[in-house]
Parts: C-alpha cells; structure tokens; sequence
C-alpha cells in the first residue's frame, strides 16, 4: 500500500551490482531483481530501492550526504556480520541520543548506519 507524501523508494549508486547484491542478501537478507545490466531492485521487506551502476558514491556524511540508517536488535551481531560479508566499519559502536550505532561502508564505499535502542 502506498502512503501519500512518505518516503517510498531508495536509491544507491554502485559499480558492481553483482558484488552490492551479494553483501546486502548476504548481511541482512534483501532480497534483489534486475533490470539489465545498469540497474537491480532491492526489497529489505519494508523499503524498496535500488542500485544503480555508477562510480559515484553515497558516502562522506562529513561532507553532507544523507544518512540511510538501519535498525538491528543485536548491534554487535549485525557489526560483525558486516564485517564477514565484505562491509567496513567506518566509525565503530558509539552513544548517540536515543541508542548506539555505527557507520559502514558497502563493498562499493557507500556509507551507512545501524543502530539499536540498547
């Protein structure tokens, strides 16, 4: 169902669906369709998105870009699982107002955050 005036899809660039494809199905299991050779939809279960290729990044929310920021009931669990599928952990667990949180890098270096309430 579609809601008026919400967020309703994502977009990421990357240069290797093949490998953005593997480490998100593999690190948090969204499951992927492709459109061809430049494009590959994702479903997380409650968003939808996709890659698309390009060299660009989504990265360096020093510099200003936005932040996709993910939840997980096991922080250090999830941390570690984006480490063994190829992910990098940019800034390790630290408080923030309303939990913790860290920030990664997908194999392609684009830049999110998972955070949990504990």
């Amino acid at each position: 169902m579609l809601i008026d005036q919400k967020i309703n899809y994502l977009e990421l660039p990357a240069d290797d669906l093949d490998a953005v494809e593997k480490f998100y199905a593999g690190a948090f299991g969204w499951k992927f369709t492709p459109y061809g050779p430049e494009y590959r939809a994702f479903s997380d279960g409650t968003m939808d998105g996709g890659f698309f290729k390009s060299s660009k990044r989504s990265s360096s929310t020093a510099s200003g870009a936005a932040l996709i920021v993910l939840y997980a009931d096991d922080l250090e669990a999830t941390e570690q699982t984006v480490l063994n599928h190829g992910g990098t952990v940019l800034r390790p667990i630290f408080p923030f107002p309303g939990g913790r949180r860290f920030h990664f890098a997908d194999p392609h270096g684009n830049e999110l955050a998972v955070w949990s309430e504990n």
